[in-house]
């Protein structure tokens, strides 16, 4: 069987044209990024260290808090997660939460990090997914960007690369 030479332009276009969009859509760091107008205020954050022993935030303020859900089997939260311990170094006043929300596997969750090269980030749970239901997430990896009066002031759907002049130029408005 032979494929005419039209077709094949056109599939060379889309091919293409999806790559092309694919490109734009990763170095456009606003469409990934979501500030509130007004900071929307959190009636819990809760959720389990390694030990499975509960951790509140409910009442925590003072800092700047990221709360960053992500998954072992999530190809974007590979990618982003080393840039998100780099911010911690940057800017330790941050805390950041690194909330995996697969059930709690110590050792699956250590050989991640560990693939990635991430040596100081703790890690936490929500096993029951409730953190999940609170924020009403639709995909991973998606991070909760709270204020120093607990109250949420934005988020970020995806991958983003928290040590980017764009990103730390936005945390600096908050610290």
């Amino acid at each position: 069987m032979k494929i005419s030479k039209s077709f094949k332009i056109y599939i060379h276009i889309i091919v293409l044209s999806l790559f092309s969009q694919n490109l734009i859509g990763a170095e456009d760091f606003s469409k990934n990024v979501v500030i509130h107008e007004k900071p929307i205020a959190i009636k819990e954050i809760k959720f389990k260290d390694p030990d499975l022993l509960d951790v509140d935030l409910t009442n925590k303020k003072g800092n700047i808090m990221i709360i960053n859900f992500w998954a072992t089997w999530c190809t974007p939260c590979k990618r982003e997660m080393p840039s998100l311990e780099k911010l911690t170094f940057k800017y330790p006043e941050i805390k950041v939460f690194a909330v995996n929300t697969e059930k709690p596997n110590k050792i699956r969750t250590r050989d991640f990090f560990r693939s990635v090269g991430v040596t100081t980030l703790n890690t936490y749970y929500d096993p029951d997914l409730s953190l999940v239901k609170t924020f009403k997430l639709r995909g991973l990896p998606t991070s909760i960007l709270i204020d120093k009066n607990g109250e949420e002031f934005g988020r970020v759907i995806g991958e983003v690369d928290f040590a980017s002049e764009e990103f730390l130029n936005l945390m600096k408005k908050y610290i």
